[in-house]
């Protein structure tokens, strides 16, 4: 099955006392989703924000929103996402002890459900849970702050997780990847099967602009 890669800028790294102006640079630049990067100073050192982010974004953007919650206990969260109106939510394997559970309730809200694992859990883990997700999520980086170096054992885990879903029968579902994706990475990772890319400080930095970035990003994978 052939997949459209899609690109979808983390605002960890935005100017978010220009939040409006920033976003409005990834539409007008040809991103395909918003990822929100929502950490609870338990789960991953940061804190970072909550469902009202989430809601503000979405007050300035048409464009879809993943919620990425790196939280303890994402049950307790996951409708005041879905609330505030992102179209996926992605979960870690390791934050909650009933992950169907909580997959199917985020599936039955509407939105699309996301499973994601840390660099040091084996792909194993998220195998019950794979008929019931929309996407596997391999983070190439421990989670908790953007601006790592992509882990190059990562492709495996890539190519492991396309395997694991075409394997059970979900070829429609997506392989993302989530953590120092750049443009000297992003050839291999999708050549590894990934076709859903979070990237944050290789979109928002000093050296150049949204636009810029992003078009810099399509170049190498047009280079593949």
């Amino acid at each position: 099955m052939t997949r459209l890669v899609q690109l979808a800028p983390s605002i960890l790294n935005a100017d978010w006392t220009r939040l409006a102006d920033q976003i409005e640079q990834l539409e007008s630049a040809g991103a395909d989703w918003i990822s929100l990067d929502v950490m609870d100073g338990n789960f991953v050192p940061p804190i970072t924000f909550g469902a009202q982010m989430a809601s503000a974004v979405r007050g300035l953007t048409s464009l879809p929103i993943e919620a990425h919650l790196m939280v303890e206990h994402p049950e307790g969260q996951v409708d005041d996402f879905v609330d505030a109106g992102v179209n996926c939510v992605t979960i870690h394997i390791e934050s909650t002890r009933h992950p169907h559970r909580l997959l199917q309730r985020i599936a039955e809200r509407g939105v699309e459900a996301g499973i994601t694992l840390n660099p040091g859990t084996p792909l194993s883990e998220i195998e019950a849970v794979l008929p019931i997700c929309g996407r596997v999520q391999v983070m190439s980086v421990n989670p908790g702050w953007g601006g790592q170096r992509f882990i190059p054992e990562s492709l495996d885990r890539i190519r492991q997780a396309r395997e694991m879903l075409d394997d059970c029968g979900r070829e429609d579902a997506r392989v993302a990847v989530d953590g120092g994706v750049n443009e000297s990475t992003i050839a291999a990772i999708v050549e590894a099967g990934a076709d859903w890319l979070v990237a944050g400080s290789a979109v928002f930095n000093d050296r150049e602009s949204v636009a810029g970035a992003i078009a810099r990003l399509r170049r190498a994978l047009a280079r593949d």
